[in-house]
């Protein structure tokens, strides 16, 4: 048994509306960030990394919405419309943006394999 396992993240799914944005209130009064936070973000793997960074640009708005720089988005194939998976590692303050097609996919593998172990019949 693994003596320290990876934190499991919490989760929530949103929507990406026309102006970048995505509801996440939740998750951002678990993670601590308010209103005008700064952060700073990146894209890796075609999910948008997001952290607190003093010389990152205010992306938490009133709301509880969160908005996803265009540039992210665009190297992460999010489009307006598109459901995102939010994923918070509290231990590290961090956030990760998932497409909700890239999710699908990974469970798509596992279910294939679930089924390939003989399971569900």
């Amino acid at each position: 048994m693994d003596e320290n396992p990876a934190p499991t993240p919490e989760l929530d799914i949103a929507r990406l509306d026309q102006s970048g944005r995505v509801s996440a209130r939740l998750l951002l009064e678990q993670l601590g960030w308010r209103p005008g936070q700064r952060l700073r973000t990146d894209a890796a793997n075609r999910a948008v990394l997001i952290w607190p960074d003093d010389a990152g640009a205010p992306l938490v708005g009133a709301r509880g919405d969160l908005t996803l720089p265009a540039a992210v988005r665009q190297m992460c194939a999010i489009e307006t419309g598109d459901l995102v998976v939010l994923a918070a590692d509290l231990d590290r303050g961090m956030l990760v943006v998932h497409p909700a097609e890239t999710v699908a996919r990974l469970l798509a593998d596992l279910h294939i394999r679930l089924m390939a172990d003989g399971h569900g019949r």
